[in-house]
């Protein structure tokens, strides 16, 4: 017999906001229908898939056996598609914590966002010629303080966040950062850290993990030592390999994420092996978007068609393999996309950021846009979370659906890709408000279609030159 289980990567929790149940797992969260939060409050390894649906069919009747048998399997199949439920041979004790109740009834106005992104500083070690962080950081000097970023935890759980991702820069380098986890955790939320485990101690680690922090996700450059030390600039691939060991040893869940583009998009069975031998519960492949520092190294980091396509083929054996043990996502750039992504699931919709400074952002790289007027949290201010969440001019800007020009404005797709990233298509066409030139229905799709055309005819990753924020380096 088997028994089912929500994945250690993952979470139960009640919505204390609208009253329901959301699964909670690194970088998404499902929120459950009645019937799957009945399912999903069974899958504690007690139960086997016949058991859970006997007591389903004593709840709800006899005759919606079908109906629960069939709903049982889609939900187990769903889970297990992302990596989210695993299986023993042997029953665990039932787990019967209580959940917290409801706290209030959802808000009208704007959606509610379910994870913060708590850029806490732009410090750090290493310089990735990908970097996501804006090419004008935020110094030491100007980051939001320990009590800043605690007032802000709170602010944004009472807004409705259920997860928080502490990120950077490197947040190792906050001293504080354990506060700052133990608070969100007090908070009630999922804790995850985002880090290239660069200055990280043991010690330090399981400071972390008694804090609260709920999963770890680690940035690997490449499966070759020296490889991935030229492309971070610094030696850091065997520091990385011991923070992988202590994660799992610690019992904590593990992402590998792999930042991907020209230079190791032939690495992927090594990526694979290398994360298999961490015991790794999630690999992302996650390709170069390109945006801040990656758009500035464009020409030296997008890959050809051929790399991309063979990656994807790779990727997809491995998944397939792997599945039930290591959930591999392999992400395409925006570049080689059939249609536009919903970026951060549409404009400040379900993501809030904050930078080091505390200016909150729809995204990481929307400061660049121009025009656009965003606020800093400040605590001392009175001004809100909330406030600045519901009322923010910028952060109202791309919002539902009003702003879009055509093609966007009468498409079908609209609420599903959100008219694509804004910050791509500024940077590519010079207006936010045009259609994502990913999407081949926007007028400026020719501009990707030339840029991949380029990328066929560069030259071989040895010979790639690099920026790292200012610094010339060759991959060796």
């Amino acid at each position: 017999m088997s028994y089912p289980r929500i994945a250690s990567k993952a979470r139960l929790v009640r919505d204390r906001h609208e009253g329901g149940l959301v699964l909670v797992y690194p970088e998404r969260g499902l929120v459950l229908d009645e019937t799957a939060a009945d399912v999903a409050r069974r899958l504690d390894g007690s139960r086997t898939v016949p058991a859970i649906v006997e007591e389903l069919v004593a709840l709800y009747g006899e005759g919606a056996r079908e109906a629960i048998t069939s709903d049982v399997d889609e939900l187990l199949a769903s889970l297990a598609s992302r990596g989210l439920v695993t299986w023993s041979d042997t029953p665990r004790s039932p787990c019967d914590a209580p959940l917290p109740a409801p706290r209030r009834a959802s808000r009208g106005g704007a959606p509610r966002p379910f994870t913060l992104v708590a850029e806490v500083t732009h410090r750090c070690p290493l310089a990735c010629p990908y970097c996501s962080n804006p090419v004008e950081l935020v110094s030491r000097e100007g980051e939001l303080g320990e009590a800043g970023f605690a007032a802000l935890l709170e602010q944004a759980e009472d807004l409705g966040v259920v997860q928080v991702h502490f990120t950077g820069g490197e947040p190792l380098a906050r001293r504080d950062l354990e506060a700052l986890v133990a608070r969100a955790h007090g908070l009630g939320l999922y804790v995850n850290l985002v880090t290239s485990g660069v200055p990280l101690a043991r010690e330090r680690l399981e400071a972390l993990a008694r804090a609260g922090v709920d999963h770890v996700q680690v940035s690997v450059q490449a499966s070759d030592a020296t490889l991935a030390d030229a492309i971070a600039a610094h030696p850091s691939h065997a520091q990385k390999r011991d923070v992988l060991r202590w994660v799992k040893e610690l019992g904590l869940p593990l992402t590998v994420n792999v930042v991907l583009h020209r230079a190791n998009l032939h690495e992927v069975d090594a990526l694979v092996a290398l994360a298999e031998e961490a015991s790794a519960d999630r690999l992302e492949l996650a390709n170069v978007q390109y945006l801040a520092w990656a758009l500035e190294n464009r020409a030296s980091l997008l890959p050809s068609a051929a790399q991309i396509d063979a990656a994807a083929a790779r990727a997809a054996h491995h998944k397939a393999r792997l599945r039930g043990r290591t959930d591999v996502v392999f992400v395409k750039p925006d570049y080689f996309e059939r249609s536009p992504k919903a970026c951060m699931d549409g404009w400040a919709r379900r993501f809030v950021h904050v930078a080091p400074d505390g200016l909150v952002l729809p995204c990481h790289a929307a400061a660049s846009l121009p025009g656009l007027a965003f606020e800093r949290f400040d605590p001392a201010s009175g001004r809100t979370l909330r406030a600045i969440w519901e009322e923010n001019d910028g952060m109202r800007a791309f919002r539902g659906d009003a702003w879009m020009l055509d093609p966007c404005r009468s498409c079908s797709e609209r609420g599903k890709d959100f008219g694509g990233c804004r910050c791509q298509a500024f940077a590519l066409t010079g207006d936010a408000r045009r259609t994502d030139p990913a999407c081949p229905l926007s007028p400026d799709h020719a501009l990707l279609v030339r840029a991949r055309e380029e990328a066929d005819r560069a030259e071989a990753p040895a010979g790639v030159r690099w920026l790292h924020r200012g610094r010339a380096a060759v991959p060796r």
